[in-house]
């Protein structure tokens, strides 16, 4: 049992209720596929290959592989150790209707407050924002998409969405200073070798 009972907000009932009452299992289906792109041990996976990656064949880029694998593990474990202080129950829990439309059932019935896959989509669209412009929005828009596909699935209510997304950008952000820190160190010092 939890310490903290999480309810949903007016406005989550009343969007869980839509989504219930205008989907149908095509939806569900591509969103299934879809949510899979923010799933823990995908972005796992590719955050690990990626530190090898970069380890392998672009060692000035680093602090950045370093970055974004210490930010991942910690969005990893995070939601499972905030989902055993509060307890909420998943709104397609609370359907009939909707499963008739062809939404799932997702995860543990009470572990819907903070949406995991959020938390990861959070912090990699802040981590978004050392990239350049184009693909800064590019991988924003796909972070908030993939985000999205938990309150269609009724896996999570919208506000434990926000929440998850906002944990997300905290986390990245809280990391920065310590993960990237080397690497603004080495940049003034290379500007002051080069001619």
């Amino acid at each position: 049992m939890a310490l903290v009972t999480v309810k949903p907000t007016r406005i989550d009932t009343a969007i869980a209720n839509e989504i219930a009452r205008n989907t149908n299992s095509g939806i569900e289906h591509a969103a299934q596929a879809l949510t899979w792109g923010a799933d823990e041990h995908v972005l796992l996976a590719l955050a690990a290959a990626g530190w090898l990656y970069t380890y392998l064949r672009h060692p000035q880029q680093r602090p950045a592989a370093d970055h974004v694998l210490m930010v991942s593990l910690v969005t990893a474990a995070l939601p499972h150790i905030l989902k055993s202080v509060f307890d909420q129950t998943r709104p397609d829990r609370l359907t009939v209707s909707g499963h008739w439309h062809g939404i799932p059932y997702s995860g543990r019935p009470r572990d819907a407050f903070p949406s995991g896959h959020a938390m990861h989509m959070g912090a990699l669209a802040s981590a978004a924002g050392l990239l350049p412009p184009a693909s800064r929005r590019l991988a924003r828009s796909l972070a908030a998409a993939l985000s999205l596909t938990r309150v269609e699935l009724l896996a999570h209510w919208t506000s434990d969405v926000v929440a998850g997304f906002t944990l997300g950008v905290v986390v990245e952000r809280l990391f920065r200073p310590f993960t990237l820190a080397k690497s603004r160190q080495q940049r003034p010092e290379a500007s002051r070798v080069q001619p």
